[in-house]
């Protein structure tokens, strides 16, 4: 049923319209070669090279609900000025469409132009997955306009955790990045609720941390170094002596534990085991799509031996950086946006992960009959993989119709 406020002013899932919407969402964004691998346990064998789709890749149940929602908006006020406050999931092919819909930006790299303060109450404001800060939700709410918030559920777990941590008095350590949307907006929960809040992007970051805890580091390294992550008035002194960790939901997981661990064990030795339940807390807040995309491309560099891995998804994905991470450990890895980075079957253009700029690679291809590995972040659509297997076939002399008919060969039923 559609949660909405008695005037249809405010909605929170369906707006009604998915049945109407759905050809549309999979016209853009469905890929045949995809399901075709799908059916057939996720291989594909052909003369010239093989390719091995990691079990859990793409969209996230919260990636297709806030484009099911942005569809239907569009299509339930075809009249009215539409705002997104910013992209509505970090993938370039998915705001682009949004733009092509009629669907302006607020900020970012495609702003329209239109401010906050320039909203009308016939407007309609589209909240993307990531969600947006408790005073940024106020002010739309303060212009009367219609809004459509399509905050991912995962996202709202971590804000009930960090509220709960500022009513019960802990700081709230968040690992992210402080300047994600998503970290934005969790603090903000943290901050509305009186708690406050640290943020570490990293291992070193965190032990930075522990270090002023165990009484081995300054406080002003602490303020210094973190300073951006850091709610006002921030005294590490108080505000270290009860931490409760969350984290950013696409967060490499196992560095979240590691970290959770790493404070656990500092106010362990600062207090003692017996006096750490007063001082400590810890919830794993990675949210399970994120999970289960890692554990897909651990399982299969560990059980098939692949020669390349391309991880497909929007440079500013935390989540597909982190697939990056992960596949260097094994093999040959990079992180394109879309086929349009497969440049030859000499160059690709890629961004290696923590690094800004993209570099090109001569070479990439391997010769002879090789297994790609493929995957990606949750918020690339599955066009976007096939794409790319398609552009590596015609570098190899078979078109996308050979390569559909490999698949279906293999999977007559």
């Amino acid at each position: 049923m559609t949660q909405q406020t008695a005037d249809q002013r405010y909605y929170k899932s369906s707006l009604g319209l998915k049945k109407e919407i759905e050809g549309e969402v999979a016209g853009d964004y469905h890929s045949a070669i995809v399901d075709e691998l799908r059916a057939n346990g996720q291989r594909l064998d052909t003369p010239a090279f093989s390719v091995r789709l990691a079990k859990e890749f793409g969209f996230c149940y919260g990636v297709d609900k806030a484009i099911d929602m942005a569809y239907e908006a569009r299509r339930k006020f075809p009249d009215r000025r539409l705002f997104l406050t910013t992209e509505l999931i970090h993938n370039p092919r998915v705001n682009a469409r949004m733009r092509e819909m009629g669907i302006e930006f607020l900020t970012g790299d495609h702003k329209c132009g239109v401010a906050i303060d320039d909203i009308q109450p016939e407007d309609v404001v589209l909240i993307p997955a990531f969600g947006v800060s408790v005073e940024e939700l106020e002010r739309y709410k303060s212009r009367g306009c219609i809004i459509v918030d399509t905050t991912c559920g995962s996202v709202v777990h971590v804000w009930k955790r960090v509220e709960k941590y500022a009513k019960d008095g802990f700081t709230s350590l968040i690992h992210g990045k402080f300047y994600h949307e998503e970290t934005i907006a969790t603090t903000s929960h943290a901050s509305n609720n009186g708690g406050p809040y640290i943020v570490v992007r990293d291992l070193p970051q965190a032990e930075l941390v522990c270090g002023f805890i165990r009484g081995q580091r300054d406080a002003r390294e602490v303020l210094d170094t973190l300073k951006l992550g850091l709610s006002k008035g921030f005294d590490p002194a108080r505000d270290l002596a009860r931490i409760g960790v969350a984290n950013q939901t696409t967060m490499l997981a196992s560095e979240s534990l590691e970290i959770a661990r790493l404070v656990g064990d500092a106010m362990k030795d600062r207090y003692g085991a017996a006096a750490l339940p007063e001082h400590f807390r810890s919830f794993d807040t990675i949210c399970s799509a994120t999970q289960d995309r890692q554990d897909a491309i651990r399982t299969l560099l560990d059980e098939e031996r692949i020669d390349l891995m391309l991880v497909v998804g929007g440079y500013n994905s935390s989540n597909t950086n982190n697939l990056v991470i992960m596949g260097l450990e094994k093999c040959p890895t990079y992180h394109i946006s879309d086929a349009a980075e497969l440049l030859s079957a000499k160059e690709l253009r890629h961004k290696p992960p923590k690094q800004n700029d993209l570099l090109l690679v001569d070479g990439w291809l391997p010769e002879g009959h090789f297994t790609l590995g493929i995957t990606a972040g949750a918020s690339t659509p599955n066009r976007a993989i096939g794409e790319t297997i398609e552009r590596i076939a015609s570098f190899k002399g078979m078109s996308a119709a050979d390569l559909l008919a490999a698949a279906r060969q293999a999977n007559p039923a």
